[in-house]
Formats: C-alpha cells, sequence, structure tokens
C-alpha cells in the first residue's frame, strides 16, 4: 500500500506527506547519488590498541563512572565500542501488555531518519513559501519556514503551534523521534500479537525495495572503503548497522502493513447501497465533477485572445494551447496532444490545487477570495463553473484561465479501470518529477525506446502477462515489481494525459498505446473496466478509512512511549546527518 501511494503521488506530481517518510527517505538518497553529493563522514581513522578483556572491563567501569554525569560518555571510548548503542534502553514502548524495550542504536536510526525527512520538506515549504501559501495548510510543520540545520538545534528555539509552548529544536526532534518510534512499534507489536507472537512476512516489492536500497548503500560505501555497517554508522549514527538498519525498515513495513489491513478488513466487510448513498447525499458537492478543456494564459488579454479565436467545437483548442504557451520545443511537443489540456472528472477542491501549465499551484480559476474580516474564502469561478445552468460548449474565461466545458456538473457514472504501464524516463540519471529539463534529444530517444519495447511486445506473444514481464524489465515507475499494474485508476487521481488515455472513448481491453506526461513516456495496456463506479468506489474507500481510523486512534492512545533516564544520555542527538 505504501508503495503504490508513492506511485500515485509521483503520477499525481503530490508532495510527499509526514505519513510517507519512507518515500522521502528513498527520494533523499536517489537525489544524494544522481547529483554526486557525498555523505558527511565522521568516523575515527585513529588506530586502536589491542587491550585484554581483562582490562577492558576496568576501562569501561571507569569511563562509565567518569563520563555519566556529565553526558560525555556517548562521545568517549565507552561510547566508542558501540557498547550502550547496542546493549542500553533508550526508550519503552508498552501498551501494559506488548512491550519494545527501544536500544540506543534504534534510538538514533530514528533520530537521523526524522532529521533528514525534516530537511526534505523544508526543501519543499520553501517551494511552497513563494507563493504565500501557509504550511500548516498543506500538513508541514510552520516551523521549518525558519529552522536552520546547518546550525545546532540547541540553539533555536521552536513554538509548538497547538500548545505554544516553547523549546529548542533540539527538544522538539526528539519529540518527534519519540513518536516515529511508538507509531512503528504499537503496530508493529500489534502484528506480530495477531500473528501468534512471529513477524509477519513483508511483501515481496518491500523486500525488494530493502535490498535495493542497501545496494545503493553499498556503492557509497565502497567509495570510502567502508563496509556498508560502518557507513551506515557514519551516516545515521552509533548503533546503526546493517543488521539493524534491514531490521527496522522491516518493523516499518509490518506496521504500515497492520495499519493498511485496518482499513482493508472494512472494505472487505462491504457497505450497502444504503450507507454509500447516505454518505454521497451528505458530500454531494465533493463527487460533483466536471469534464473540460483548461489552459492557463500568461494574462487576461492573451485570454481574451484565445475566447476570441476559440472554434465553436473546441478542435482548435490544442492548437491555440501550443500559440499561447510560447513556441518552444517543449510546448510544441506537448501542447500539441489534446490530452494534456483535457481534464476528467474534475472536483472543485482539484482545481483549487492543481498545478497548472506555468508552474503555479493552480489555475486562476482555482483562486478565490478571502473576506480580510471575516477570513472566508469564496470561489465564484468555481461556483460558476459548477453551476446546474452550464452546459456542454460553454467557454469560460476567468482572468487569465480558459475552460472549455466538454461535461457539465454532474454525478459521473464512470468505472474504474484497471491498466498496466510501462514508464521510460528520458533522463534517466534525474528525479521522475524533474523530466520536464530533459532535452529534445533525449525525449526523442526516450521515445524511440518505448517504441522498441511496443514493437517487442507485439512482435511477441502479445499478452498481458507478456507485457508485464517487459514492465518489470524496463519500466522506472515504482509498479514495475507488479508488472506495472495500477488498479481502481479513477479520474482526477492521475496525471492527466495518463486519465485521457485510460478513459478515451472506445477503450477496451487488450488496448495498447504510447502516452507522454511530464514524466517521461507511459506504454499503456488497458486491463479492463472494474466492477465499481468511481463514485462508489471512493466512498467505500472514504468509509473504510474512517471507521479504520477508529481502530487507529485507540491504538496509538493504548500505547505509551517513555525516555529511559540512563539509557538517553548516551543518544546521538543535534549532530548534522545527511545520508
Amino acid at each position: 500500500m505504501a508503495k503504490k501511494q508513492l506511485d500515485e503521488d509521483l503520477l499525481t506530481g503530490g508532495s510527499l506527506s509526514s505519513e510517507k517518510d519512507k518515500a522521502a527517505k528513498e527520494k533523499a538518497k536517489k537525489k544524494n547519488k544522481k547529483s554526486g553529493k557525498k555523505p558527511k563522514v565522521s568516523i575515527s581513522k585513529k588506530t586502536k590498541k589491542v587491550i585484554s578483556s581483562v582490562v577492558c572491563c576496568v576501562v569501561i567501569v571507569a569511563l562509565l563512572v567518569a563520563y555519566v554525569g556529565t553526558g560525555t560518555a556517548r562521545k568517549g571510548f565507552f561510547s566508542y565500542l558501540g557498547i550502550p548503542a547496542k546493549y542500553f534502553t533508550s526508550a519503552t514502548v508498552t501498551d501494559g501488555t506488548n512491550t519494545e524495550k527501544i536500544k540506543v542504536g534504534q534510538y538514533n536510526f530514528y533520530y537521523a531518519s526524522t532529521y533528514n525527512n525534516l530537511r526534505n520538506q523544508q526543501e519543499q515549504a520553501q517551494q511552497y513559501l513563494q507563493y504565500g501559501i501557509e504550511l500548516s495548510a498543506l500538513g508541514l510543520d510552520s516551523g521549518l519556514a525558519d529552522v536552520d540545520f546547518e546550525k545546532k538545534l540547541s540553539s533555536q528555539t521552536y513554538t509548538d503551534p497547538e500548545t505554544e509552548e516553547e523549546m529548542t529544536w533540539e527538544e522538539h526532534m526528539h519529540n518527534l523521534t519519540l513518536d516515529a518510534i511508538k507509531n512503528t512499534y504499537a503496530y508493529y507489536l500489534e502484528a506480530v500479537e495477531a500473528n501468534g507472537g512471529e513477524d509477519p512476512e513483508i511483501t515481496e516489492e518491500q523486500q525488494t525495495e530493502i535490498n535495493d536500497t542497501l545496494d545503493k548503500y553499498a556503492e557509497s560505501a565502497e567509495q570510502y572503503h567502508f563496509t556498508v555497517s560502518a557507513y551506515l554508522t557514519a551516516a545515521m549514527g552509533k548503533g546503526v548497522t546493517e543488521e539493524l538498519f534491514v531490521r527496522e525498515l522491516t518493523r516499518q513495513y509490518i506496521a504500515q502493513n497492520y495499519q493498511d489491513q485496518l482499513k482493508t478488513d472494512k472494505e472487505d466487510a462491504g457497505y450497502t447501497e444504503e450507507d454509500i448513498q447516505a454518505y454521497l447525499d451528505e458530500h454531494k458537492d465533493d463527487y460533483t465533477t466536471v469534464d473540460i478543456k483548461i489552459f492557463e494564459c500568461a494574462s487576461e488579454d492573451e485570454a481574451k485572445a484565445f475566447v476570441s479565436e476559440l472554434e465553436e467545437d473546441g478542435s482548435n483548442f490544442a492548437d491555440l494551447a501550443v500559440k499561447y504557451s510560447g513556441d518552444d520545443e517543449y510546448a510544441t511537443a506537448v501542447y500539441a496532444d489534446p490530452a494534456y489540456s483535457t481534464v476528467l472528472g474534475a472536483t472543485k477542491s482539484l482545481l483549487k490545487s492543481k498545478t497548472n501549465n506555468s508552474g503555479s499551484t493552480a489555475f486562476s480559476i482555482g483562486v478565490g477570495d478571502t473576506d480580510e474580516e471575516s477570513g472566508d474564502t469564496t470561489y465564484e469561478a468555481l461556483d460558476y463553473l459548477f453551476s446546474t445552468d452550464r452546459e456542454a460548449g460553454e467557454v469560460y474565461q476567468s482572468s487569465t484561465t480558459v475552460v472549455y466545458i466538454l461535461s457539465p456538473a454532474s454525478l459521473s457514472d464512470r468505472k474504474t479501470v484497471d491498466v498496466r504501464h510501462i514508464l521510460i524516463l528520458p533522463d534517466e540519471e534525474s528525479e521522475a518529477s524533474s523530466q520536464t529539463s530533459a532535452t529534445a534529444e533525449q525525449w526523442a530517444a526516450a521515445l524511440e525506446k518505448a517504441e522498441g519495447i511496443l514493437d517487442e511486445w507485439k512482435n511477441g506473444d502479445a499478452t498481458e502477462d507478456s507485457f508485464a514481464a517487459l514492465a518489470k524489465d524496463n519500466s522506472a515507475d515504482g509498479s514495475a515489481s507488479d508488472g506495472g499494474l495500477i488498479a481502481n485508476v479513477c479520474t482526477g487521481k492521475y496525471v492527466d494525459s495518463f486519465t485521457y488515455w485510460c478513459y478515451e472513448d472506445g477503450r477496451k481491453a487488450g488496448d495498447v498505446g504510447i502516452v507522454r506526461s511530464d514524466y517521461g513516456y507511459h506504454i499503456m495496456y488497458f486491463v479492463g473496466e472494474g466492477d465499481q463506479t468511481i463514485i462508489n468506489y471512493e466512498i467505500t474507500e472514504q468509509l473504510a478509512s474512517s471507521d479504520a481510523s477508529q481502530e487507529i486512534t485507540d491504538i496509538e492512545d493504548a500505547y505509551t512511549v517513555t525516555d529511559n533516564f540512563f539509557g538517553s544520555l548516551y543518544n546521538q542527538r543535534d549532530i548534522d546527518f545527511s545520508n
């Protein structure tokens, strides 16, 4: 489930949330590796003296007595040997029945992970701040706007936005780390209990991700002539060995799988038509959609000119999109395809947040007016567009946005669809979300590669199974390990060109094609239409999520995490980790 969500984020261009910690870490690792950025290494290269076991025990006791009161033990010889990190309890997670004693090394793993996630989120936050968007509205910590990760966290003040309590950023990071530990181990311990006291198995895909991550670390470690364990210790803190790293990632997957299973169990239990209709009656606006062609011009004058040139049937919309987006290679290659300016199943919430062709965070049609006194925000353009008075073929201009209505506001009866796809990146050294910077030559090479793979499929068995095999071998998307399968595709959830192909008139099982998006070329295989309408599927998902959330709340409330004073003295904190 976590991986499928990552696939969806990539397709929609959505930002990573705090609930997707593993995805954020993997993105950071890829970014550092592909940019050639090397981690900071702090492993001492001093030659160690060989000490007999008897003398060693005496030295350990002496150092413990000397340093425990000053807090320097974690940097001393005792800590250097790794004994506290491996054996000392830093924190305890328990619900009174199930208990896990968290060693210092485990704490260091979660601290480093939390630290790196916040740094990644800060990079994203800075982009939103440029547009004056409040970070809290995006689920991001507002304090990210001010913290300087190049300075000691203990020297910077953090204010809790809910309680207004002041603390240092080091203390805040410590609290976040404990939360991460508790949230992982609460579900992990529940999963183990439900599985008769044994660790449940993770999926083949998840195991592959762990192995791939270790392979990437091994490549970096080799540059410094380190073992993987030594490299991880340098990057994440004392006690973070290869064994611990794999164990904690595995437990995170077990925890995530258990939490996902709570929702799946609710879905499997089923909901009646009455349940679904009752929910729809209360949330009708959330599921009312329009099909439109939409384009953002550089100015209102250009938008007026666009409208004046638009033919009555909207057939030249793509040509005008090319004309008014500029005459560069990207515009010509992209907007000549009507799929790029067609949005199927657009809701109000989608148009409020949808990134437009200019790179802004929303089309001007989705920008509201906020009353200074009341603080209420109105969306005049969207209210007009979603009015029951609209008809197919109408043209609407709102500031710099031009809209051609294909289907007016309604509760769609479209069904979900299943597809397989193979993603070919133009620039394999860049992130999927950065492909718009690829050269025309790279795009041409990617198209040639995509066409070659499709020809290989056509000249072979030309079955769904053979397509899935090609996806496993060639796709750059996370769905590759599952044969490129994207199940239950819904309108409004994926990039427009991807969705356009899936729902194009006459689409039938076995159809293939090549679709371009900002992420590369998608070789498509249409598996078939689902059994549920999009509305029923999404409401069922929502009901299951709401019902499961109560169980989740009960679990999280039942567990506590507490510091162990002695062991926590050896935690590695306020250190600039970089991996």
